[in-house]
């Protein structure tokens, strides 16, 4: 009991130690007001020396960043450049000279970087009105401001977490956030083949895109819609089919009567432990129309000596061909997974639906897959999103083909992701398009993750589940 009043006493005083703008410049002192213009002002005044020094060195530093580059870089964010490198008669030499000319890559990315380095300072800046405000109210109550080795302390004590989660927390911000938000940015701008810096600019053209890409009726629009359509349809079956059966060949292999169980689990995982892309481009040559699976076929005279089965070369065969093919791939996975689950599944319940007179299919209806079911949700959740952005089943296998003329660089299995790849490497260069499907991508995924998770009984009854 002690111990929850001390906790709950400590989550009241860590609550209380969190300082509003508006709290402090409500009830700050001079000095604390101070502090909103010259960084450190109040710990510097009221001895806490080298923590006021920290905030006005940052301040400072920040300053001079704005001054010498900040201020240009969000001025370049208006326009991305005015202009382009060409070709310019020299007066003096009487010969035609190349004139340097802004480059809109790199204006964009330096207005990002200021863009991050402001969102940093604002974040050092609100801790200074924090520090200054919680040593006003130290003074105020005759207590004695802790030294900056005092502070330092607190980070290896109890605000370790701070400590550790700050090296991630920068690498992510540096190598996943910043990048994505360039190319987010780069979603609603012209950046393509025919506007390559610094011969040619891009510029901004709003939400043109996704208008273009959605609504038009362009050739691109009429990609689009019927690659997102095969793309649900393939995350569904891709999931749904290595779903049930991963979990059918897990019951399979786990049943008691089965004999040498870690052999047939070996045999299975094999897949998983030959890389993805050798097996799916050892099969996509098997299955060539001149592959060896054809030529088997017609040594046994299931077709004739010139025929085929089009396995990768017919669009629905192809579709047909990678949902399975993937069945080979992924179901490994779902069998390990199952497997760990249903070998920790109580004995007692199996027992007691038994002797109540259960049979194996109620039990499996009623106990198995109601426990497996609550158990993988977001396993099951990950597994869709991950096969919305299965890359490498269609990349490796079919390359997206068949090739389609109705189609704007993509082919009749190309999912999103796949098609992004082609429009970034493909001849046309549409990094803006690309970029387009990027953030389409992503806001299916985050919507469906979110409201598929919250309404499952894994999340609405986690401590429930008996």
């Amino acid at each position: 009991m002690r111990e929850i009043k001390a906790n709950a006493n400590k989550n009241k005083s860590n609550k209380d130690n969190r300082v509003s703008i508006g709290k402090a410049l409500v009830y700050g002192d001079f000095l604390t007001i101070l502090s909103f213009v010259i960084m450190g002002a109040s710990n510097l005044l009221r001895g806490q020396i080298l923590k006021g020094l920290l905030f006005l060195l940052a301040e400072l530093t920040y300053i001079f960043y704005m001054v010498n580059m900040g201020i240009a870089s969000f001025a370049g964010l208006r326009t991305l450049g005015t202009k382009e490198q060409g070709m310019v008669m020299d007066e003096e030499l009487g010969i035609f000279v190349v004139q340097q000319g802004d480059n809109s890559m790199l204006i964009l990315l330096a207005g990002v970087i200021a863009i991050a380095v402001t969102a940093l300072f604002l974040v050092i800046w609100k801790a200074n009105i924090n520090a200054a405000f919680t040593a006003q109210r130290l003074k105020m109550q005759g207590k004695k401001l802790p030294t900056f080795a005092m502070d330092v302390a607190t980070y290896f004590d109890s605000k370790l977490y701070r400590t550790l989660m700050t090296p991630s927390l920068i690498g992510i911000m540096l190598f996943t956030i910043l990048p994505l938000f360039f190319m987010i940015l780069i979603a609603f701008t012209n950046f393509d083949n025919a506007h390559q810096p610094p011969g040619n600019l891009f510029t901004w053209v709003g939400l043109d895109n996704f208008r273009t890409m959605l609504f038009s009726g362009e050739r691109i629009a009429k990609t689009f819609w019927p690659v997102l359509w095969w793309t649900l349809i393939w995350a569904v079956l891709a999931t749904s089919l290595n779903y049930i059966g991963g979990i059918l060949l897990a019951l399979l292999i786990n049943r008691q009567g089965t004999r040498f169980k870690g052999l047939w689990r070996t045999i299975f995982v094999i897949s998983i432990a030959i890389p993805q892309f050798v097996s799916l481009l050892v099969i996509r040559t098997m299955l060539n129309d001149s592959g060896a699976i054809n030529m088997l076929l017609r040594e046994l005279g299931f077709i004739g000596k010139q025929d085929f089965l089009p396995f990768l070369s017919n669009p629905t065969w192809a579709r047909v061909t990678v949902v399975i093919v993937n069945l080979w791939v992924g179901v490994p996975y779902t069998m390990l997974v199952a497997t760990g689950i249903l070998q920790n599944i109580p004995k007692d319940l199996y027992e007691a639906a038994k002797v109540d007179g259960a049979n194996p299919f109620v039990i499996f209806a009623k106990i198995t897959m109601p426990y497996v079911i609550f158990v993988t949700t977001p396993y099951l959740i990950t597994q869709f999103i991950g096969n919305i952005n299965n890359f490498n089943v269609i990349y490796f296998l079919t390359g997206g083909g068949p090739a389609s003329l109705d189609y704007y660089q993509a082919g009749k299995t190309d999912l999103l992701v796949t098609w992004l790849y082609k429009l970034t490497t493909g001849t046309m260069k549409d990094y803006s398009y690309a970029s387009v499907i990027g953030i389409l991508v992503f806001v299916i995924s985050a919507v469906f993750s979110l409201i598929t998770y919250r309404r499952t009984t894994a999340y609405k009854s986690e401590e429930e589940f008996q």
